[in-house]
């Protein structure tokens, strides 16, 4: 079958005792056997040549075969071919037409040669079949090796050893092995490049006669062993008619077209998830460092081993980026799969690095395009790594790919996705710089939206932090601590604030207010409110006068509805007259008593207009705590005010004996969620002797 090599398959096949079975080959083509002797009588006849011919042996034995058998016609050319066989000892092979038992005739395909024995007498042996069996037997054996050769499926024959006897062309196609490479072999030598030896799968084949069908193999054969190849493969053991192993059969289908495409669809599939997962998981805050973070990590390890986001530090101030020269990036995210050193050559993030012109990201930021290395040398690396020693770690990690696209938003250039390959051996290809530039695009607007924020909220932190006074420490009979928290969103920043101004006759004055709305406009209305708060409070006015003037005040103002409290404490009467406008009552710390919410007149917000404010005179001692705070401390969406309020006492008598700067921190780290809805002020006064 094939191409095979029958000598050294001659020399790999064990030679069958005695008592082996035997072939069914001859009994297929029903060989007759007639002996004749000199004068041309049958002196044997086997029993096949009774069914050839239709005589019996005790018919046929004595006479004369060619009277018994051939028609008169033919008899003279008979006797003639018999004479020169007995004369020459030449044999004579062909077929010719013989008159059965029945009186048909048939054809049948002879064989004669001349036998000798050891008297020296001599006779005839014919072997004789039906040509049409003969020829069944050609046309199928021929239809069989034609479709062997001509099969796009590759086969292959082995022997009860495992060694090769015939390979198909269609195999050494397949997997680019000659015949001449594998004939006589066996298999553990010759698919050494299958991650799992077939052998005892065969073996259990050829032992047990269970068929292995349509297995699915990938492998990288000798003929292409820089790609994936797909192969269904199938084991079945041969037997002959008369169930005698003769060996074992597999053939090996070529799927990779295939496998390839569902790959590539599976690919793409994944693409989408992984560019619909960017909608979802990068941006998700306004934090600059928050949304590198998640970019960096989407794309590990989907995309690459190791992954890095670097922003121009001129984007972050809202400068162009230099032209020529060296480029200064801020790091702002790592992500690896597992593991490396590759970590270690990259900057770490919140570090600022500085990349010459020759520098492949720097390329990258200046061109505005994708920079692809699919394999990287030593060389390469130099220009990926900031200074040798970085590279020597890439070296060292086995990056062999590299790929950097920009991050663009708005047609400017914010920075660079960087991307390397160590552990995945694939490299960096056309579609992944697509899939790359696709989510670089998405996670640059959500960059530039995050550094759009964070300058937003700069301004208003800083005009915010402007406006807020510098409190005098020295304060007749009074200790006093504050602090300011913005909120977590830039357009939550501005509204509040808090003050102590000292007053004549040892007085001081404390305030604090939230204006309702946000951002830089409340920020600003907020300084214009305590800044005449602290001229109202020069003039020496009571509480509540005082709260008339800014209400009249907060009216020219739009938008500035704003509550208050405005507390003048006396050390000399040992009192504190409070006055609230739509404000949260204080709470009162007194020595020797939990912590309690004072029961005041409520009164309406500045700005409303039009209605009285209400003060009242409470007692403030030398040890007594009065806390004053805006809405944000208390107020959450998630939990009712009465609890937040309990929460808000219990904290403050668990401080009792504290420093008042131990109690800020201590009330804040209780009740302030990280990255609270709304800004909080906070001022607590002690009175001291």
């Amino acid at each position: 079958m094939g191409t095979m090599d029958s000598s050294r398959a001659a020399a790999g096949r064990s030679v069958a005792g005695p008592g082996a079975p035997p072939s069914g080959l001859l009994d297929l083509l029903s060989v007759a056997a007639v002996v004749l002797n000199a004068q041309g009588q049958v002196v044997f006849w086997s029993p096949k040549a009774e069914e050839l011919f239709g005589y019996t042996a005790a018919e046929a034995l004595g006479q004369s075969a060619a009277g018994l058998t051939v028609h008169e016609e033919h008899r003279d050319e008979v006797v003639k071919f018999f004479a020169e066989v007995m004369e020459s000892g030449t044999d004579w092979a062909g077929a010719f037409p013989i008159r059965h038992k029945d009186g048909s005739t048939r054809l049948v395909e002879f064989r004669n040669m001349r036998l000798l024995d050891d008297l020296g007498d001599v006779y005839a042996l014919g072997l004789a079949a039906d040509q049409a069996t003969v020829e069944r037997v050609e046309r199928d054996a021929a239809l069989a090796m034609r479709l062997v050769s001509q099969s796009p499926v590759g086969l292959a024959i082995l022997d009860t050893e495992l060694r090769y006897l015939a390979v198909n062309p269609a195999l050494e196609r397949i997997t680019g092995q000659s015949a001449a490479d594998r004939l006589g072999r066996p298999v553990g030598e010759v698919l050494t490049f299958l991650d799992t030896g077939p052998e005892a799968r065969l073996r259990r084949v050829l032992e047990t006669g269970e068929s292995v069908v349509d297995r699915d193999i990938v492998c990288r054969p000798p003929g292409d062993p820089d790609h994936d190849h797909a192969w269904s493969v199938s084991y079945y053991r041969l037997e002959d008619s008369g169930g005698r192993v003769l060996g074992l059969a597999y053939s090996v289908i070529d799927v990779t077209e295939r496998y390839r495409a569902a790959a590539e669809a599976a690919q793409a599939r994944q693409r989408l998830a992984l560019i619909a997962s960017a909608s979802a998981s990068v941006g998700t805050t306004l934090d600059l460092e928050t949304t590198a973070r998640e970019l960096a990590d989407l794309v590990v390890p989907a995309l690459a081993d190791v992954a890095a986001v670097d922003v121009l530090d001129s984007a972050l101030d809202g400068r162009s980026a230099p032209r020529e020269g060296p480029a200064r990036f801020r790091a702002l995210a790592v992500s690896a799969a597992y593991a490396t050193e590759a970590v270690r050559a990259a900057d770490p993030p919140g570090g600022l690095a500085t990349y010459d012109s020759d520098r492949l990201i720097t390329q990258c930021v200046r061109t505005r395009q994708p920079v692809l290395l699919p394999h990287t040398t030593r060389q390469d690396l130099e220009r990926i790594a900031r200074h040798g020693p970085a590279a020597a770690l890439l070296a060292a990690s086995g990056v062999h790919s590299y790929l950097a696209v920009p991050l663009m938003a708005r047609g400017e250039v914010l920075g660079a996705l960087d991307l390397t390959r160590t552990r995945n051996p694939a490299p960096f290809d056309d579609d992944d710089v697509l899939l790359a530039r696709e989510l670089a695009a998405r996670a640059a607007v959500c960059i530039d939206n995050a550094r759009g924020y964070q300058a937003q909220r700069h301004a208003a932190l800083t005009l915010q932090r402007s406006l807020l006074p510098r409190l005098t420490r020295d304060l007749p009979g009074l200790e006093v601590a504050c602090r300011y928290q913005p909120a977590g969103a830039t357009s939550e920043i501005g509204g509040d604030w808090y003050d102590a101004i000292p007053l004549r006759g040892d007085k001081t004055a404390l305030v604090v207010g939230d204006v309702m709305g946000s951002g830089i406009s409340a920020a600003a209305t907020m300084g214009q409110l305590r800044s005449a708060a602290r001229a109202f409070a020069e003039l020496d006015l009571a509480p509540a006068e005082a709260l008339y003037h800014l209400d009249h005040l907060a009216e020219g103002v739009e938008l500035a509805i704003t509550t208050c409290i405005y507390c003048v404490c006396d050390p000399h009467q040992g009192q504190c007259r409070i006055c609230l406008a739509g404000h949260l009552p204080p709470a009162l710390l007194r020595v020797g008593h939990a912590a309690r919410l004072l029961d005041l007149p409520t009164g309406a917000p500045l700005g409303v207009g039009g209605v009285p404010f209400e003060a009242a005179t409470l007692p403030f001692r030398p040890g007594d705590v009065l806390v004053l705070y805006t809405d944000g401390l208390v107020e959450t969406r998630s939990e009712p005010i009465d609890a937040r309020l309990d929460a808000l006492l219990d904290a403050l008598t668990a401080t009792r004996g504290h420093g008042l700067e131990d109690t800020c921190d201590r009330i804040l780290e209780i009740l302030r969620p990280p990255g609270g809805e709304d800004d909080v002020a906070l001022l607590i006064a002690r009175a001291q002797a």
